[in-house]
């Protein structure tokens, strides 16, 4: 690999999307800090599975968002920042909202602030679709408007903000990418294609969902990874909000169908109601747009439209089929 000069801070490197693209700037040469959530296991998230040669190019620092001296100390000597790290799950938002606003915007102003005094070339922030709750139109543009169904999307929609007004105040070189649904190796089965693909080959005969009638934009892993990869490399986006998406909707129960079929087993659907959204909460409807997307950052999507999304949920049935990665998951048990 050839060795690049830039050094990046990525934060949330230990989970399903920062362990991927920790991978992927490693092997494109980059000098990598892996910011991973301390713990008392010495476990390091998905980076524990990670290639050796991989590994060994990580500087890997434990810490907590929350903490601006522990922050100042990680981002020390970083050309640019990528900022993944979030509490992500909806239904422990419920629960627990005030914990949301902890990590998800003050440990996101933390970054900021210590980004604005070191001077940072670049701070990708990472957003989520569920800022925009159920479309209003689609394809859902950047331009749509917020709307906070749940504790998780309103925290989000204020650490986007909070990035934005850094930006625009001090000149903190913000872009905001706002991925729609990924999946793929090493999602969490709290998701809901994992979910499916886990009961299935648990040799469930009926699968325990919640709503199955919202649609969603799913993309693969390797794309959004793709479009981080580009965010960093161009002097394009600062100061904008981009979609990243396949711009190929389907819903709930379609993806079931799709699945089974893909993995050979005819199954029934049973809802369980304490997967459901409380009513009002449920996002009904997601579609992305990425035009902005092509534009700024030369992107587009490999795995596009019903034969990408096949081809991506191939590879993700065929990673959690294999032994030693369905051991690392614990039970197919509905958990916050």
């Amino acid at each position: 690999m050839k060795k690049q000069n830039k050094k990046i801070l990525v934060t949330g490197s230990e989970g399903f999307i920062g362990s991927h693209l920790v991978e992927r700037l490693v092997k494109l040469g980059y000098n990598v800090k892996a910011f991973t959530l301390y713990n008392s296991f010495n476990s390091k998230g998905w980076l524990d599975s990670c290639d050796k040669e991989v590994k060994k190019e990580i500087e890997i620092l434990s810490g907590d968002i929350r903490d601006r001296g522990y922050v100042r100390q990680a981002m020390k000597n970083c050309d640019s920042v990528i900022h993944l790290a979030a509490l992500i799950g909806i239904p422990y938002s419920y629960r627990s909202p005030q914990s949301y606003i902890d990590t998800n915007i003050i440990g996101t102003n933390n970054l900021l602030e210590v980004a604005k005094d070191f001077e940072i070339e670049k701070f990708i922030h990472t957003s989520t679709s569920e800022v925009y709750g159920t479309a209003q139109f689609v394809p859902i543009t950047e331009e749509h408007a917020l709307k906070g169904q749940s504790p998780y999307s309103a925290s989000k929609i204020g650490a986007d903000q909070i990035a934005l007004s850094y930006y625009s105040s001090y000149k903190v070189p913000v872009t905001i990418l706002r991925p729609f649904n990924t999946y793929g190796p090493r999602q969490s089965i709290r998701a809901v294609i994992p979910t499916i693909i886990f009961q299935i080959l648990k040799g469930a005969n009926y699968i325990n969902l919640g709503s199955i009638n919202p649609t969603r934009d799913f993309s693969y892993i390797d794309d959004t990874v793709e479009a981080f990869i580009k965010a960093i490399k161009t002097n394009k986006g600062t100061g904008d909000i981009i979609n990243i998406g396949s711009n190929f909707e389907i819903s709930i129960k379609n993806t079931v169908n799709l699945i089974s079929q893909l993995m050979g087993k005819k199954i029934t659907i049973r809802k369980e109601k304490k997967r459901l959204r409380p009513k009002t909460s449920e996002v009904e409807r997601l579609l992305a747009s990425n035009k902005k997307a092509k534009k700024l950052l030369k992107w587009k999507p490999n795995y596009a439209g019903l034969k990408g999304f096949k081809n991506g949920l191939s590879k993700t049935i065929k990673w959690f089929s294999k032994q030693n990665n369905l051991l690392k998951y614990k039970d197919d048990s509905f958990s916050l």
